[in-house]
């Protein structure tokens, strides 16, 4: 597209950031994405599937969803369950998990440098974290935080020691400013 062969900026809210990040990262011969606004992504992945109200069948449901979450038919049929990354359960979502270890570039075998080169590429990436987030666990995900494999504390932030940031997966480099979020007034 002529209009864009200067290159686009992609502003994304929630799962959309993952959409743009797939664009960004997977898409060979378009023109380049200059900028990147994230709100509240799950760029890291999230530990839980948002419940449907405290009642009994939502916690069966939460159960039942979280026990099958990298079957084949949910990861073909359940678009959350892409990025559902359970911290006790790595390595079947390494192995099982269709779109975020991809994304992310997290499986050692399989990893891509053209996807790091392209989102190293960005000229500005802006992310940014809703303070009261209450969807994505951990909030800290909007950064590309996390759990460390196997426990569900503490979140680990990119400036900690995150497999994600080493050298070979992604490349937040200049590293986004982590210092702020953002709380409805």
């Amino acid at each position: 597209m002529k209009e864009l062969s200067e290159g686009y900026n992609i502003v994304g809210l929630s799962q959309g950031n993952l959409i743009g990040r797939g664009v960004l990262e997977f898409c060979d011969g378009g023109p380049p994405v200059k900028n990147f606004v994230s709100l509240a992504g799950p760029h890291a992945g999230t530990a839980s599937v948002p419940l449907c109200g405290s009642g009994v069948f939502c916690m069966i449901a939460d159960s039942l969803i979280k026990s099958e979450i990298y079957c084949d038919l949910i990861q073909d049929h359940l678009a959350p369950s892409g990025y559902l990354k359970l911290p006790n359960a790595i390595p079947d979502y390494l192995e099982h998990c269709k779109f975020l270890p991809k994304l992310n570039n997290e499986i050692p075998e399989k990893r891509n440098t053209t996807y790091k080169e392209r989102f190293s590429s960005l000229e500005n990436l802006v992310l940014i974290m809703f303070e009261h987030d209450n969807v994505l666990i951990p909030k800290d995900t909007s950064w590309f935080g996390y759990y460390p494999d196997g426990a569900f504390t503490p979140v680990l932030l990119p400036q900690e020691p995150l497999p994600l940031f080493s050298s070979a997966q992604l490349s937040l480099l200049p590293q986004p400013s982590l210092s702020s979020s953002i709380s409805p007034s």
